[in-house]
């Protein structure tokens, strides 16, 4: 036998007792990791940091593949969460808007003008605010790992400027399947119409439904301004800090140095992926013909004094001291 057939030989044998090790061990050939869009938007590519940071440094013996589009529970961003808790779904890099249903404390960062400002989410996320949130979500049976950002969502319709809660008389907004949204645009005079991210964009071309918000990561790779989308308000009226999880049987099933090694992998994915989310691009998006329109803080306060009533409502069912404890958060930034 040549030397080239042994080595040959020998990488068999490594490569079979590998895979022997591993299925010994409980672990899955492959495991899924869900996301709402794919790599071309921040969002995804937090994912896709995460699997590649865990293949390297777990050499291998734990491989993730992504599942945009939820494609796992057939594009219902809101059946997510419970798909996580029961296992269908391993993993998962998702919104605090679409699980804030099974979690009732994760709306406290959609509550309409809490914060604006980038500072005021980062003393919530990583403060007493994030650690309460995470203790609410591995009570619901889902271990969070690390926090990602959808970001600031800012609103977008292809009628006309809109500056005043009046400009959003009878116009149809597609938003997220959450109530709290529902009652914040209906609180402001639109027509909020529930739909997932995947049927929003048919209907935004067609014109069944006018406007969208989104943060403008999202607005630029779905390439929106063709999507009859004309004019962008910027108002900041709320972010959506995204959470790195897994499913706590599968958690289990790992050791526990290559449990350390996921959650590193998170928390490093989790701050590459902030950054991405954070990048200004008003100027790229303007450059497309998009007219952006950018509240002063008096106009802001108008949109502050309509959503009032649904901010008091949200804050009983959220939790009064949950929400307090974000408020004071926000309050040492300004």
């Amino acid at each position: 036998m040549t030397i080239k057939n042994n080595l040959k030989l020998v990488l068999a044998i490594s490569t079979l007792a590998f895979a022997a090790v591993t299925q010994a061990q409980g672990y899955k050939e492959e495991y899924k990791l869900s996301l709402v869009v794919g790599t071309a938007f921040p969002w995804g590519k937090g994912g896709e940091i995460w699997a590649d940071l865990v293949k390297e440094r777990t050499n291998g013996r734990i491989n993730i593949k992504l599942y945009p589009g939820v494609s796992l529970v057939q594009g219902d961003q809101t059946r997510e969460f419970s798909a996580l808790r029961q296992g269908v779904i391993d993993m998962a890099v998702g919104s605090t808007i679409n699980w804030s249903p099974q979690v009732k404390e994760l709306n406290v960062f959609s509550l309409p003008f809490l914060t604006t400002t980038f500072a005021g989410t980062d003393a919530m996320t990583q403060g007493e605010v994030g650690k309460k949130i995470f203790e609410a979500i591995d009570q619901k049976g889902v271990l969070p790992l690390a926090w990602g950002e959808n970001g600031f969502r800012q609103l977008s319709n292809s009628k006309l400027v809109i500056a005043t809660p009046a400009n959003l008389k009878g116009l149809k907004i597609r938003v997220v399947g959450s109530p709290l949204f529902i009652d914040t645009f209906t609180a402001l005079g639109a027509n909020p119409t529930q739909m997932s991210w995947a049927d929003a964009q048919p209907a935004l071309a067609s014109g069944a439904v006018d406007g969208q918000e989104n943060p403008l990561s999202i607005f630029l790779a779905a390439k929106m301004q063709n999507l009859s989308q004309k004019y962008i308000t910027l108002w900041s009226y709320m972010n959506d800090p995204l959470v790195f999880v897994v499913n706590k049987e599968v958690w289990k099933s790992w050791s526990a140095e290559d449990q350390k090694i996921v959650r590193q992998a998170a928390l490093d994915a989790g701050k590459q992926q902030i950054a991405l989310a954070r990048e200004p691009l008003e100027q790229k998006i303007a450059a497309l013909g998009v007219e952006i329109t950018t509240l002063t803080p008096a106009q802001t306060a108008q949109f502050v004094s309509a959503t009032k009533g649904v901010y008091d409502k949200w804050a009983q069912q959220i939790g009064p001291d949950l929400v307090k404890m974000a408020e004071k958060a926000v309050a040492t930034t300004k």
